[in-house]
């Protein structure tokens, strides 16, 4: 069967609900290039996400995609990729979405560690519903619902990740265009669950955490940053400014959702594919009565 490639998408759809300047446009750019360069076609891909601006970028790739409800993006690419662990199970949703709705799935998604690349889009507000706090955005920001100011801590996703032993967690931002694509490119060829924050800025409901805020607030790790040494990938996740970009821990040795639940036989043919006889069943639904 010919296989078309996923890059070659959307193009002259007129109708991207994002505002001009909106950083989904730079993320989309980038996961554009890396699907060209990792060579995925649309048959071997399937894109997740729940509700927000940045749970619409599937929307705008011209591949297969399952847009659920809000917060609910993790339950169902576990689903998918253990109905089919073939298939590369990428999750795209926003900070909102991933870790307020979604939270309670994001934590125990991380514990199953099911083979998918999550992508969240981080603006550190609400972008759909017009401009509310998040649960990354910091503390004092007014908004049009925190109208003195946002007083709740916000969430670290990284240290969160970290703590529960996260797969593979990394952090990088619209504006380090190249180490996006690098850090991308790695979390899907990631036997596990891996995590990609990006930051990006919404310009119209954010005006602290612009362009140049990510610019002035943020710097790449360094080359010698060993990511498999927990307590220093903790300490860099722990910091309040500025904020490190790159792949900050890497759990090694971990086994996969799929591994664990014995989707493969042993020479790495999945199991869903297996023919199971009605003896087989009848054997197996005995164990339940």
């Amino acid at each position: 069967m010919m296989q078309s490639n996923i890059f070659a998408l959307k193009e002259k759809n007129p109708d991207i609900a994002w505002c001009p300047g909106c950083g989904n446009f730079g993320l989309r750019a980038a996961m554009l290039e890396v699907f060209s360069e990792l060579g995925l076609a649309r048959e071997e891909v399937v894109f997740v996400s729940g509700i927000g601006q940045a749970a619409k970028a599937p929307q705008y790739y011209d591949g297969n995609f399952f847009n659920g409800l809000h917060g609910r993006s993790l339950p169902t690419a576990t689903g998918i990729k253990a109905a089919n662990p073939n298939l590369t199970v990428i999750v795209e949703s926003g900070d909102g979405d991933m870790y307020g709705e979604g939270g309670n799935h994001f934590i125990h998604a991380i514990r199953r560690n099911p083979n998918i690349t999550v992508i969240t889009h981080n603006n550190m507000v609400y972008g759909l519903t017009k401009g509310q706090a998040s649960p990354t955005s910091q503390i004092g920001m007014e908004t049009p619902a925190q109208v003195d100011g946002v007083l709740a801590t916000p969430i670290n996703p990284m240290t969160l990740a970290i703590s529960l032993d996260c797969s593979f967690v990394a952090r990088s931002s619209v504006h380090e265009k190249e180490l996006t694509k690098d850090i991308v490119k790695k979390a899907i060829e990631h036997p596990g669950f891996a995590l990609v924050d990006i930051f990006q800025s919404c310009i119209t409901f954010n005006k602290i955490n612009t362009p140049k805020w990510f610019k002035d607030n943020t710097y790449i790790v360094e080359e010698g940053h060993d990511p498999t040494n927990k307590k220093e990938a903790f300490s860099l996740a722990l910091s309040e400014g500025p904020l490190p970009l790159g792949i900050l821990y890497i759990s090694p040795n971990k086994k996969s959702f799929e591994e664990n639940q014995r989707f493969y036989d042993a020479d790495n043919t999945p199991l869903f594919i297996r023919k199971t006889s009605s003896g087989e069943l009848d054997s197996l639904l005995e164990k339940y009565r």
